[in-house]
């Protein structure tokens, strides 16, 4: 099992199903906060966190998918390694069939500075939604690193595991 080094690394979910039109559909979120907020394209991520110190990294990604979303991660998880996001950020992804109602979602609270540089903190949702998308929009959406997951994923279907 994999587990967090002494760099940081966050892990994460990227749950899928099967759509109403028989295409495979992925579950992605969006930041909250007044920084997030008029950003759209390359804003929206998996749910994901930093590991706690040589927490596995499976778990993490479960914890941190559960604390986001107030859901259970898949049963079932798929390793789907490691992109390197722009700033040098590790993100850590396992994907797993799964169904959620984005209505039902219920995020943490995260402590944020607003406005930048003030000294004051606000508390904001750590995501304020999540949203069902094909591929094609999930690589238009996501992060552009981790738009590389959604071509993982799609290799890791192709083989008939779901």
């Amino acid at each position: 099992m994999a587990s967090a080094s002494s760099r940081p690394v966050s892990a994460g979910v990227l749950m899928h199903r099967i759509g109403g039109d028989g295409e495979v559909e992925v579950l992605i979120a969006h930041p909250g906060g007044p920084f997030w907020a008029r950003k759209d394209a390359g804003a929206w991520t998996i749910p994901k966190g930093l590991a706690n110190g040589d927490e596995d990294l499976e778990a993490a990604a479960r914890r941190e998918f559960t604390e986001e979303t107030g859901a259970a991660a898949p049963q079932e998880l798929t390793d789907l390694g490691v992109v390197v996001q722009r700033a040098g950020k590790r993100v850590h992804a396992f994907a797993g069939e799964g169904d959620l109602d984005p209505a039902t979602v219920v995020s943490n609270l995260v402590p944020v500075q607003w406005p930048p540089r003030s000294g004051r903190t606000i508390e904001v949702p750590e995501i304020d939604r999540v949203s069902w998308v094909s591929l094609d929009e999930a690589r238009r959406l996501l992060n552009p690193a981790q738009a590389a997951l959604i071509v993982r994923l799609a290799d890791h279907l192709k083989t008939g595991d779901r």
